[in-house]
């Protein structure tokens, strides 16, 4: 499947690209390499505000280029980074950001690649850096990391004032080294340290099984360009099997190209159904993605598995199946990273990711810092995870053998 550039999530993986073939499913975009880059303002000038004084900017450029103690420590570019990093950051938007020309040239590998780092992809939820999902087989996941962990430092460093950005530099490195996290949990009483070593990343794209003689499992770990076709080629397997009825797990799941969602999602829809609505907070019409198709698996009973990692296009397919199709939810609350990004390239190599719109349900409810609610709560404790038992995977079956 591929898909011309325009819009995309922001995740972030916590790995250092090794510059091979796209796998991580960072973007919901029409892109298969790049995000889109945007030149917009012809004339900058035009955008300045007549109702802000900006010589109070430059008085206090001048009183540190005169005063401040360490002349050393004057870096002119240095300084404009930061200037406009704290005009971004006053914003409140955690994936609006500014990169300078060596944090775009990172952000550009993480899209590019298999990786080196912990392996898993990290949010902003309620002012706190928090997991959003460990990916499957790796580092992270094996060190006991699970999604809505927040994490309070890393190595000495308190991760309170950090941009995302700034937690991901800190987190990545290279293989075989390690890192410290500090890290609360729901069901802690107290903080704790995980330690961490980094290895090469490959993200898993899509598996599924027969259980119970006649359910077809199906495992989506991501929305990456190639889960595109190994999720069409499992819907043709399925198609071919004894499998009457489906589980689809979204859980950990942080997303990945929007369009892929949407393919994936009209493989369960009719012709004509809205998968999800862009909302551009009144700036123009809302613009609806539709199924272009009549799904080969739209007669199937089906129920969908959902936790506190289910974000972005994960959480747009979830909304779509249970707007349209009264598709049952089954477990926690996803994690809500319902905004666009598009990507603007500034002078000098340095760019702007800007949240320019947010995503609603195909019935108008809104994703962002909302995320889903399951139709059927079932939570997994830390006795769960250490005696290896699926609550939550236990209870879908049950329910889908009732259709």
């Amino acid at each position: 499947m591929k898909f011309p550039v325009k819009k995309f999530f922001i995740v972030y993986f916590i790995v250092v690209a090794l510059l091979i073939s796209f796998g991580a499913g960072i973007f919901v975009g029409r892109s298969t390499t790049a995000p889109k880059i945007i030149f917009g303002i012809s004339n900058p000038e035009e955008g300045k505000p007549t109702n802000v004084d900006f010589s109070l900017f430059w008085r206090a450029w001048a009183e540190i280029q005169e005063k401040f103690v360490d002349k050393g420590k004057l870096d002119n570019q240095k300084m404009l980074f930061g200037a406009i990093s704290g005009m971004v950051k006053s914003l409140g938007d955690p994936y609006t950001v500014f990169m300078s020309p060596e944090e775009r040239k990172r952000f550009q590998e993480d899209v590019e690649g298999s990786f080196e780092g912990v392996g898993m992809e990290i949010g902003e939820k309620k002012g706190e850096l928090t997991v959003i999902a460990p990916l499957e087989g790796t580092p992270a996941q094996r060190a006991g990391l699970r999604a809505g962990d927040k994490i309070l430092k890393i190595n000495d460093t308190l991760t309170a004032d950090l941009t995302i950005d700034e937690a991901v530099n800190l987190i990545r490195g290279p293989r075989g080294t390690e890192v410290t996290l500090t890290v609360s949990r729901k069901d802690w009483d107290i903080p704790k340290e995980i330690k961490v070593t980094r290895d090469v990343i490959q993200v898993p794209s899509t598996k599924w099984e027969i259980k119970e003689g006649n359910i077809a499992y199906i495992k989506l770990y991501q929305f990456s360009e190639k889960a595109a076709d190994d999720f069409r080629n499992a819907t043709f397997e399925i198609s071919n099997s004894p499998a009457k009825k489906i589980i689809l797990d979204l859980r950990n799941n942080s997303g990945g190209y929007l369009e892929v969602s949407q393919y994936i999602a009209s493989l369960f829809l009719n012709k004509g159904q809205v998968v999800v609505i862009e909302d551009f907070g009144g700036k123009k019409e809302k613009e609806e993605y539709k199924s272009d198709i009549n799904g080969p698996l739209k007669d199937y009973p089906i129920v969908v598995l959902i936790n506190q990692g289910t974000a972005s296009a994960a959480e747009i397919l979830a909304g779509a199946l249970r707007d349209n199709q009264g598709v049952k939810l089954i477990g926690e609350k996803s994690f809500g990273k319902g905004s666009v990004q598009e990507l603007e390239e500034l002078p000098g190599g340095s760019s702007l990711k800007i949240t320019i719109a947010r995503w609603l349900t195909p019935k108008g409810n809104l994703i962002t810092d909302v995320g889903l609610e399951p139709d059927i709560k079932v939570e997994l404790t830390d006795k769960d995870y250490e005696e290896g038992k699926d609550p939550q995977l236990d209870k879908a079956i049950e329910i889908v053998k009732q259709f």
